[in-house]
């Protein structure tokens, strides 16, 4: 991780060997979990064979025998975004944030940034759970949303002012690590709360948030976000689209065209677009057919859509997912980008899931739900501080 950051970024200086040291030290720390986390799990299958993944960023994922878990929209809900990591099984309870899932596979589905002020923990988080993940047999993976992609282009319409505050703190961290990303980065979750506070309790904090202050935050945010910031090569790692064993993963949806492009490509182009101007290509270009338009990936919402249908169109829809489903040889698609208020659901003979249940505080406040996939059957799991329970399960043969 280290050497994409460094390599992409702005004037990140390369660590020293007592840093790179420090970084392992974390590391270790990290991949450690306690016995009892990981002993008896109810996601133990044994002798299971090894994860594969094919592409840079991911793109296609052999996991056999593993369960999968999936997670929608975040957006910048720390809170709302552990308690969903709690429902599905794979983050323990005690604050600790300590990988509980076994062999487990958790799937993000894009736009963790915006309306909300803890983005870049709940990023710091997942990168965590990775690497404690891996340690297990099991996998962290991310797709990036329309969130994503409008902040690494510059589009701050929907940040909200504690993460520009945010972005100001995490810079402030990142020099306080003397420049070292990855061990920045990746502790950043386990104090950002204390740095949060200690604003909060600042004598300046208490004045009005001006435009001074909001410059500021909007300048360390493209500091870290624009092409070839370290945070936007940190984005580059995932794609906008996954393929794991027999489902596909996206933000908001994928059709024919998309997978006429080439699905492999259009993670490769909007990777490297988000890592900036290298010597091959002094200017990568935003793929539009991936990151722009009603009709691209992060940005459909045509298998979302509920209201004002005629059944002509219904079919049509169903058609187009069929087609994209049969040529990539997949038996279902997930998707989050349009909040659900009814709960995780799935359409058109349930080979379309929509887990995106608006959970963030900035968007619905709602319950969080996780979509589980065990022996390709899936169900919708909602949870709350006191109860849990299913609400639809869909079998598959």
């Amino acid at each position: 991780m280290a050497t994409l950051a460094l390599t992409c970024s702005l004037p990140l200086q390369p660590p020293s060997a007592s840093q790179q040291s420090q970084s392992r030290k974390l590391v270790d720390t990290i991949v450690s979990t306690p016995a009892q986390y990981t002993s008896g799990s109810s996601n133990s299958y044994g002798n299971l064979k090894p994860i594969v993944v094919n592409g840079d960023p991911p793109t296609f994922v052999s996991a056999p025998g593993r369960r999968i878990v999936a997670v929608g929209d975040l957006h910048g809900d720390l809170d709302k975004a552990r308690g969903a990591l709690e429902t599905a099984g794979v983050l323990s309870s005690d604050g600790q944030d300590f990988w509980i899932g076994g062999e487990t596979v958790l799937i993000q589905l894009g736009d963790i940034l915006d309306r909300g002020e803890d983005e870049l923990a709940i990023l710091s988080l997942l990168k965590s759970l990775d690497i404690q993940a891996k340690a297990h047999g099991g996998a962290v993976f991310q797709v990036n949303g329309n969130h994503e992609t409008m902040n690494v282009e510059g589009d701050f319409r929907y940040v909200d002012n504690g993460g520009l505050d945010e972005c100001i703190d995490f810079l402030d961290y990142l020099e306080e690590c003397e420049h070292n990303w990855e061990e920045a980065f990746v502790s950043w979750c386990a104090v950002s709360g204390r740095w949060k506070q200690d604003r909060k309790v600042s004598q300046n904090y208490w004045a009005p948030w001006n435009l001074v202050k909001r410059q500021k935050g909007v300048i360390a945010r493209s500091i870290l976000m624009r092409p070839g910031g370290p945070l936007a090569c940190e984005l580059a790692r995932h794609g906008v689209v996954l393929k794991v064993d027999d489902w596909l993963f996206c933000h908001g949806g994928l059709l024919p065209h998309h997978v006429a492009y080439g699905l492999e490509r259009l993670n490769r182009e909007v990777s490297q677009w988000m890592k900036g101007p290298s010597e091959a290509d002094d200017s990568p270009q935003m793929p539009f057919i991936a990151t722009r338009g009603y009709d691209s990936i992060v940005w459909n919402r045509l298998y979302s859509r509920d209201s004002d249908l005629e059944d002509y169109q219904i079919e049509q829809i169903q058609s187009l997912l069929e087609e994209t489903l049969q040529t990539v040889g997949a038996k279902a698609m997930v998707v989050g980008h349009t909040p659900q208020p009814m709960g995780v659901n799935c359409k058109y003979n349930c080979s379309i899931w929509r887990i995106d249940v608006g959970m963030s505080s900035g968007v619905l406040g709602s319950s969080p739900e996780v979509l589980e996939i065990r022996d390709n059957k899936a169900r919708a799991i909602r949870s709350t501080k006191d109860w849990s329970s299913e609400l639809q399960v869909a079998d598959y043969t």
